[in-house]
């Protein structure tokens, strides 16, 4: 048993408890990942923004749709959550900086490591980096919107199951809408075919993030697998005249999420409570 307690005040309006947990854990976090969704079709698979990069739509498109709605938005949702006792910071996967890093360092070496037996594109390995920074604030927003939101909530939602119910469903309905987040990226190129196996990668991501409960490592992870999904749609000799704007873009969705981390780390803890 644990309690949540925030460092920080606030307006007693702003944590106003909405009664109806269907509404708190459900609804909210659903429409908060239906306006992400659209956004990111609107952003960049309408345009097909990664096929044909600029380097003012990926910073329109970093900045609006991977950081404004996909980490500033779900932050402001779990604020309130996690004084009403829905979340921890475990459940969060906001951890110490130094477990922050290890998970991250290991997950990176993983994936370097598999890239390096099978890189999808060959032997040009500067392809494999460049497709993964280009990637990287959506794999960061995917995480925030897909588990650090809408998995905790669900997880919370069906809880009184206990972890037998609650990890499975979580799984498998997050696994589903990273599934559908790939027809917003490409809705011309997703086959059934396609969208099986973004189903199958979001069951894996899922899995690891309940798992390891640590959201950085679980965004690179996530990015790793973008890469190897949507390696055969890009065209890198393209992205390479925008190299700069895809480091910056990146830049910005790391150091927004440095600054989360810092926040909630600062500003929130979740303490032990002995069982009475």
């Amino acid at each position: 048993m644990s309690k949540n307690f925030s460092r920080a005040s606030a307006p007693d309006g702003y944590f106003r408890t909405i009664q109806n947990p269907s509404v708190r854990l459900l609804l909210i976090p659903f429409v908060a990942y239906a306006i992400w969704l659209f956004e990111m079709y609107l952003l960049e698979g309408r345009v097909q923004l990664f096929l044909h990069p600029d380097p003012s739509g990926l910073l329109l498109y970093t900045l609006i749709c991977c950081i404004a709605i996909g980490i500033v938005i779900p932050v402001l949702i779990i604020r309130k959550s996690f004084v009403q006792g829905d979340v921890t910071m475990f459940h969060l996967g906001v951890r110490s900086w130094y477990r922050t890093v290890l998970a991250v360092v290991l997950t990176l070496l993983v994936i370097g490591l598999v890239s390096t037996l099978q890189n999808p594109f060959g032997t040009d390995k500067s392809a494999f980096f460049l497709i993964f920074i280009l990637l990287l604030p959506t794999g960061i927003a995917t995480v925030m919107i897909c588990w650090v939101l809408v998995g905790t909530h669900i997880q919370a939602l069906v809880r009184s199951g206990g972890a037998l119910l609650s990890i499975p469903v979580g799984v498998a309905i997050t696994a589903i809408l990273f599934g559908l987040a790939s027809k917003a990226q490409f809705p011309l190129a997703t086959t059934p075919d396609t969208l099986f196996w973004h189903i199958i990668a979001g069951m894996v991501a899922a899995v690891f993030f309940f798992l390891v409960r640590e959201v950085w490592s679980t965004a690179v992870f996530v990015t790793g697998e973008l890469v190897y999904l949507l390696a055969g749609w890009f065209s890198v000799s393209g992205l390479y005249p925008v190299y700069s704007a895809i480091l910056i873009s990146a830049a910005i969705s790391v150091g927004v999420l440095i600054v989360i981390h810092w926040y909630l780390s600062r500003h929130f803890l979740t303490i032990p409570a002995p069982v009475a």
